[in-house]
């Protein structure tokens, strides 16, 4: 866990200036209550932090200098200096969520702006959040892999789905499972060479994590998709890529959150089938016979 943490965050020094509100958001449960009140301040207050010493900080989010300072390090930096310095290189081109500034008095025509904006900023942060390293391990994995299985219920459960159908296309050995007794019972079928994926957003879905358990038990290498980068499926998880893209208690199902999710797997897919181009394509031209009679 300590290596995935290092590569994840030479990954936010290499994505640079959309990257330091990003790692905050995704770590944010996995803060103590002293360092959550820090990066609340600092969500919230991006401007005028910038311009705080340490102490004002420590003084406007109610705890010692010592937190401040160890939160910075927790997000990747080796000080408050070098924190404050990425903050503002943040706010060059800052990262809002105009989805929950749609207003009752907003047009239709300005409701569709900010949606807009909303789903198009998940995918382009989830890009700023990606691992190259990681990404490199996950795609071999699954281009070698004997069987692969996609875990996720709820919302994630389409996910899974679409990943299954996108990756038979390209003669990939998969299968997706989205009841809990399913995945469980097909992931004790799994073993070395297999890989198991899971999908959650809030990285806490209890059925997906026990069904990754369960795989990784009997030999199979288990990646996760998910928000958080530290929670409980990134325990379990061999290799973590994270979406950008999180929902609320009252949000299950938010479409941005969905779309982080394929834009992974369509990165992931992609380079699959360009790095096995003439099997891909030899498996595209036969599925797509095998439904063409389906069709008017």
């Amino acid at each position: 866990m300590e290596q995935q943490d290092q590569g994840l965050e030479a990954s936010a020094a290499a994505n640079g200036k959309t990257n330091t509100l990003l790692q905050i958001q995704s770590l944010l449960p996995s803060f103590t209550k002293s360092e959550q009140k820090v990066a609340h301040i600092v969500l919230n207050q991006t401007e005028s932090v910038i311009y705080s010493s340490v102490i004002d900080l420590a003084e406007k989010a109610e705890v010692g200098e010592t937190t401040v300072l160890r939160f910075c390090r927790k997000i990747g930096f080796r000080g408050y200096q070098e924190f404050k310095l990425a903050l503002a290189q943040e706010l060059v081109n800052p990262v809002k969520n105009l989805h929950g500034e749609v207003g009752e008095d907003d047009s239709l025509g300005i409701l569709t702006q900010k949606v807009t904006a909303t789903n198009r900023q998940a995918i382009e942060d989830t890009s700023a959040l990606f691992d190259l390293e990681q990404l490199e391990r996950c795609i071999e994995l699954l281009g070698n892999a004997g069987t692969i299985h996609f875990y996720g219920v709820g919302t994630s459960a389409v996910t899974a789905q679409d990943a299954k159908y996108t990756c038979l296309r390209i003669g990939l050995w998969v299968d997706a499972f989205t009841e809990s007794h399913l995945q469980a019972m097909a992931a004790a079928t799994l073993g070395p060479g297999d890989v198991a994926v899971g999908l959650s957003v809030s990285g806490s879905t209890k059925d997906t994590i026990d069904s990754l358990k369960v795989a990784k038990e009997a030999g199979a290498t288990v990646i996760c998709i998910t928000h958080y980068r530290r929670s409980p499926i990134t325990n379990v998880a061999d290799i973590t890529l994270l979406t950008a893209a999180q929902e609320g208690p009252l949000q299950g199902g938010s479409l941005a959150a969905k779309m982080a999710q394929l834009h992974v797997l369509d990165v992931i897919v992609t380079s699959l089938t360009m790095r096995n181009k003439e099997k891909a394509l030899m498996y595209k031209e036969r599925t797509a016979k095998a439904v063409l009679a389906r069709k008017y």
